[in-house]
């Protein structure tokens, strides 16, 4: 099929608001995403374009994480693409002594090293937790059609000469910000069912972002791929209000012994859906 064919499919638009996660044709403006709350995590616009891709990276699993516990059998990681734009060292610097104290070795990745190569590889991690502190969304269109699906975002540069098939297939596309701002790839369920390699093998995932688990989809995906759980946001969330809760549900989880469940309940009834945009956590197994 040549190129010009290939561009003729119409590309699929993932749209958050926080105010209105469920699916629209057209977003909200900009200052109604923005405008004087705190900073969500996913209120941005996320948009798979169809275009022409054919370089790849070098897979982002070889590049060293910041934290390093001992060998202890059990594995965790926190994908940090928030770094970038909402930081909070402090989340890092308490969650991993929480771990490494319980026997995990813990790898943390953050700024440029959040690409679609790094998602593509975090099966081959062998993890047993996955925290994925970055910004998603589940609003997406295709023209003027409506569709479902859950985006994550990376910190890698959008361009047109990079993943082609994956943005034909909506596996990976771009995302904004700000309505006209600049592009970074992210990635869809879809790319999680079907361009992951490896196994989660019953590794836990934890989904930071936003609207997360507005549908089922993402649990779905991360369950298609060896996941155990998966927990996340029903709506929009802030960058304080979910680092604040992750901090809380790991404490329960490897400091108490919780199960997924337990843990995710208990945090909710100790601290409450995010106070601005209503998002509540919730587990899937």
């Amino acid at each position: 099929m040549s190129k010009n064919a290939r561009k003729k499919k119409g590309p699929v638009r993932p749209v958050a608001t926080p105010a209105t996660p469920e699916i629209n044709r057209r977003p909200a403006p900009a200052a109604t995403r923005l405008g004087r709350r705190p900073a969500l995590i996913g209120g941005a616009i996320g948009v798979i374009l169809v275009g022409v891709f054919a370089l790849l990276l070098s897979p982002a699993v070889d590049v060293a994480g910041v934290f390093s516990g001992a060998d202890s059998g059990r594995r965790a990681v926190i994908v940090d693409q928030l770094s970038a734009n909402s930081p909070n060292p402090a989340f890092a610097k308490t969650v991993t002594p929480l771990l490494e104290t319980d026997g995990y070795a813990v790898d943390y990745y953050s700024g440029d090293q959040v690409t679609v190569e790094l998602y593509r590889n975090l099966p081959k991690g062998d993890y047993d937790l996955v925290i994925l502190r970055t910004h998603s969304t589940a609003v997406v269109s295709r023209g003027e059609e409506d569709v479902q699906a859950v985006s994550l975002f990376t910190n890698e540069p959008y361009t047109e000469d990079r993943y082609y098939d994956e943005q034909v297939d909506a596996k990976v596309g771009f995302a904004s910000y700000t309505e006209g701002g600049d592009q970074w790839f992210g990635i869809t369920t879809k790319f999680i069912m079907e361009s992951m390699k490896g196994d989660f093998d019953n590794a836990l995932v934890i989904g930071m972002g936003c609207q997360g688990l507005v549908n089922d989809l993402a649990a779905e995906a991360f369950a298609a791929k060896g996941a155990s759980a998966f927990i996340g946001w029903d709506r929009n969330v802030s960058a304080a209000h979910t680092d604040k809760a992750t901090e809380r549900l790991l404490q329960l989880i490897v400091g108490e012994g919780l199960s997924p469940e337990e843990a995710t309940a208990k945090t909710m009834r100790e601290l409450g859906p995010d106070p601005f945009y209503g998002g509540s956590l919730v587990s899937r197994s």
